[in-house]
């Protein structure tokens, strides 16, 4: 049986997660010094994960040692590439320093490293089979299950919006703008990470294979509709209020959605447990 000790570290580690996710996306296309704030506030929250002594396991040091390369090579090529840093960097840098959390012989800290390298290994795995091998059928789904619906949307609620390309609309309000539909504002990225979490939770505890298929549906379709909310409610931004105030919504709105969505299945995924033990 898991403590609620055990519960509380993987929410801390989550919401360390999550503010790093906003801090880098904060100071990459945001605000840098939220994004300094967001960062301390992980720190902070680092010094508050309760672990008892631990010591690195001398029998095998396999994770170990392949973390480091990967945390490594990681930030090698972005400082080579001098290239910004991107979800994929994260959950990149996130594996390498799950994997060397992995071989430290104290259950709680090797408990979240297992936990953090399941959910980096699914989103990198999803990651590069969507935007490599399905690349092409992306655009598809971008326009008739992101574009389309939001459209309509706005449409209903009186704004005149215009598709003038695939993955572009536009609209005259208080200024002429268009805006691409496409990559992140896809929704794929949250649809991804939530895969990981549910995944990476079944590693650590054990979910009914049902239970799992129904909350693991329900989670990708949360995604899906908070995901076009956030795509309606920068339509509205920048209809009434233009290009910069939208775009500081954009870079903010998304990691904030991300946080409570991961926080509420988190919530039913121990609701789902304890009920189990009792």
């Amino acid at each position: 049986m898991r403590s609620r000790t055990d519960y509380r570290n993987l929410i801390v580690f989550l919401l360390i997660f999550g503010l790093f996710l906003g801090a880098t996306i904060e100071i990459s296309e945001g605000s840098i010094p939220v994004g300094i704030l967001l960062f301390t506030l992980a720190i902070f929250l680092i010094s508050r994960i309760k672990v008892g002594k631990s010591y690195v396991i001398s029998r095998s040091k396999i994770h170990m040692f392949a973390g480091i390369l990967i945390v490594i090579a990681d930030i090698a090529y972005n400082v080579v590439m001098q290239s910004k840093l991107g979800t994929l960097d994260i959950m990149t840098f996130l594996l390498g320093v799950s994997l060397i959390a992995y071989d430290i012989n104290n259950e709680e800290i090797s408990r979240m490293g297992k936990f953090g390298t399941y959910m980096a290994a699914t989103f990198i795995a999803l990651f590069l089979l969507f935007f490599s091998i399905l690349y092409e059928y992306l655009h598809l789904f971008d326009h008739y299950f992101v574009l389309l619906p939001s459209v309509a949307i706005i449409k209903a609620v009186g704004i005149p919006i215009h598709v003038v390309a695939r993955e572009t609309v536009k609209f005259h309000g208080v200024e002429d703008m268009s805006i691409v539909i496409g990559g992140p504002c896809s929704g794929l990225y949250s649809m991804f990470l939530l895969i990981g979490i549910m995944v990476a939770y079944t590693r650590i505890e054990y979910v009914e294979r049902r239970k799992f298929f129904s909350l693991l549906i329900i989670a990708i379709a949360v995604a899906y509709i908070a995901n076009l909310m956030r795509v309606v409610t920068l339509y509205i931004v920048g209809y009434y209020y233009g290009e910069d105030l939208m775009y500081t919504v954009h870079v903010h709105l998304g990691w904030v959605i991300f946080v409570i969505v991961v926080a509420v299945l988190l919530h039913l995924l121990e609701n789902m447990r304890l009920k189990r033990e009792s």
